[in-house]
Parts: structure tokens; C-alpha cells; sequence
């Protein structure tokens, strides 16, 4: 059967991997989301630890994902648990990066004006600082998903939830009539997720980023 047929036939299928690859990579970015951020907001003053915190993050992005998950597998075992955490970890690079350079980038004088009229600590970090830091952090999450939309793919591996297992399905039945309908079909849709996901950011970013900020 050409493309459009195994479509039409195997759509449900179709259905039920892309929204599972589509949550796990949303319920990763989340996570990676939080404590990314924690760990900028911990770090962003001390230039030894803002360092320490990309660093770490860095050695971790360098780890090949087949290396991370099968580490992974020893100790959780197969399926969604060692594909949470490798996406997990592999995300926080960009927002912990983006984070420090957003949170170091605020105006000192808005700062100090915000502690000239009382404001605690907490309150000018969660009121001003991040405020202000958001444009950065969110190109961060941008950045992450796109990487991570690929990455999850790579989970098939382990059992894990997704578009990837049709790929890897494809690939290990090469030769076969469709064969290449599948790895074609999980390529695309990958990539149609991607799509949509950014296009979701793009609507976040002009509802949450004040023209001011933006300009």
C-alpha cells in the first residue's frame, strides 16, 4: 500500500502514538521547566555556581541518549520511567542556561528601586526578576522541546511511550511493504509536533511578554 492508504488504515494507531509522544515530551518539559528554573534561581547570583549549574547540565547533554536510557534501565527499569528521566535531564541545559543570563540580565536599578519600596526578597525575585527573565527562559523551553522532541523517539528503545517505536518497528522490518510507511510516518509527525508545540510558545510568549519587554 503507498503512504496516504497505511495513513487511512493505521490512523488510529497513529493517533494514539503521537498523543502519547506529545504528553510525554509535554509532562518532561514541566518537570525540566521547574527545575530548571530552581536551579537558576539558586545559582544566578554566585558566578562559581551559575558556572557549576551550565557546566553539570552540559556534561549531561553529552551523554548519547541510547547511553543514558540503557544506564537508566538497570536501575527503573523499561517503559515510561527511564524515558521521563533521560528527557528530564537532557532538557534542563537551555532553560538553566537561559535562566542565569535572564535573572543576570535584569536592570540593577529596578532591583533597587523594588527594595527602596519594601519589597522582600521573595517578592522582588518573583514580581520583578522573573518577570523580566521570562523572554530568555521561554526561548529556553522552546530550545528544550525541539531537542527533546527528537530525543524522545530514541525511548523506543526501552519500551518506551511514542512515535519512536513506530520508527524503530520501521527500521527493524526494512525490506517489508511498510516499512518505510512507518519510519516516514513517525518522521513526520515528530516533526508536526514540533511544529505545533513551538507554534504554542509563540502564543504563550505574546500573551505573557509585555509589548514593552518585547520591543
Amino acid at each position: 500500500m503507498n503512504f496516504w492508504e497505511y495513513l487511512g488504515n493505521r490512523h488510529q494507531q497513529l493517533l494514539i502514538d503521537t498523543y502519547q509522544h506529545a504528553s510525554v515530551v509535554f509532562q518532561c518539559m514541566v518537570a525540566a521547566t521547574a527545575i530548571g528554573v530552581l536551579i537558576g534561581v539558586a545559582t544566578y547570583r554566585s558566578d562559581w555556581a551559575g558556572s557549576l549549574a551550565t557546566t553539570t547540565t552540559s556534561t549531561l547533554l553529552t551523554i548519547p541518549s541510547l547511553a543514558m536510557i540503557g544506564l537508566l534501565i538497570p536501575i527503573v527499569g523499561l517503559g515510561v520511567p527511564p524515558t521521563v528521566i533521560a528527557l528530564t535531564l537532557y532538557g534542563l541545559l537551555p532553560i538553566v542556561r537561559n535562566s542565569i543570563v535572564g535573572l543576570r540580565g535584569v536592570d540593577p536599578a529596578l532591583v533597587d528601586a523594588a527594595t527602596g519600596i519594601g519589597m522582600s526578597r521573595v517578592a522582588r525575585l518573583a514580581r520583578v526578576e522573573l518577570p523580566l527573565a521570562w523572554p530568555p527562559i521561554l526561548t529556553g523551553i522552546r530550545v528544550s522541546t525541539q531537542m527533546l522532541m527528537g530525543i524522545a523517539a530514541i525511548a523506543a528503545y526501552a519500551s518506551g511511550p511514542g512515535l519512536g517505536n513506530l520508527i524503530f518497528r520501521g527500521i527493524a522490518s526494512l525490506g517489508s511493504s511498510n516499512a518505510l510507511n512507518q519510519v516516514l510516518a513517525g518522521t513526520l509527525l515528530i516533526i508536526l509536533l514540533a511544529l505545533l508545540f513551538d507554534a504554542g510558545y509563540v502564543l504563550i510568549g505574546r500573551l505573557t511578554i509585555s509589548r514593552g519587554i518585547r520591543a
